[in-house]
């Protein structure tokens, strides 16, 4: 399945485990020789949610929390697992997240996920600077100073507004906000371009994975990121344009809630 291009193997495991599947994922992550995508992510049952859900990115590493897969995640139980509930919570590393289900002719369409508040204090993102708030703070990378604003939307991200971002040499300076050792958890990038008034351009450097079609945890980050800076509104509807589509973002005090389409791109087996 995958949310706007940000694409998944998804894996039912509600009758039988997974195992090993930091290994599976890096295996079949493998575009050329295999299924391909950004990582595997196992759907499990839960006691305290609807389900639970575990992402492994294309390394191996397992992440806390994707946008765009528990949208999908949402997707199979209604259809899939018969479980024809229009709110359903799904359990995740970063907690439990309910998700509202847009359902025509039987079908789920699109799926708006709360997201829960950001973390911005920087202990816990984690990102090493000083103060209460990383908000358009110097940082050096490779040889030039960027403005960088960090916080944690269940994983650590570090938002840069600037130009265009299609014309950022991503491959090369994505990896090296991932291993900045201003962040000893590695770290997601977003490179924003501000189109508008709550209209935002995007591209992403996900840690574990390169740079990704989409990812809901960074738009929510740069929507947030936007609020901070001045540059969109909190309870307004933030477009997030990323390479692979649209996503609605809106920031309250209440929360991040995020909407989004969801889409089955085929169902088999596998021999691992």
């Amino acid at each position: 399945m995958h949310g706007i291009g940000n694409d998944y193997i998804y894996f039912d495991c509600f009758e039988e485990d997974l195992p090993d599947p930091e290994k599976i994922s890096e295996k079949l992550s493998d575009r050329h020789f295999s299924v391909g995508g950004d990582g595997i992510v196992l759907i499990l049952k839960s006691e305290v949610a609807d389900a639970k859900m575990r992402m492994f990115n294309a390394d191996g590493s397992e992440g806390k929390m994707c946008g765009n897969a528990i949208r999908c995640v949402g997707k199979f139980l209604y259809e899939v697992k018969d479980l024809k509930k229009e709110t359903l919570t799904v359990e995740t590393l970063s907690g439990i997240k309910t998700l509202k289900l847009s359902v025509r002719n039987g079908a789920v369409d699109r799926v708006t996920v709360d997201m829960g508040m950001p973390e911005l204090v920087p202990d816990r993102i984690p990102a090493l600077f000083e103060g209460e708030r990383v908000v358009s703070l110097p940082l050096i990378v490779g040889e030039k100073t960027y403005r960088v604003t960090s916080l944690s939307m269940g994983n650590p991200h570090c938002v840069v507004f600037g130009g265009d971002p299609d014309a950022i040499e991503l491959e090369k300076l994505g990896p090296l906000f991932e291993h900045h050792p201003a962040f000893p958890a590695r770290v997601n990038t977003e490179f924003v371009q501000v189109l508008g008034r709550n209209v935002l351009k995007m591209r992403v450097w996900e840690r574990g994975s390169g740079e990704t079609l989409a990812c809901g945890t960074g738009a929510c980050a740069a929507a947030v990121a936007g609020v901070l800076n001045g540059y969109c509104d909190k309870n307004a509807q933030i477009a997030v344009k990323l390479k692979g589509g649209q996503l609605l973002i809106r920031v309250g005090d209440e929360g991040v809630f995020m909407t989004g389409p969801a889409a089955f791109a085929f169902i088999g087996k596998v021999e691992i």
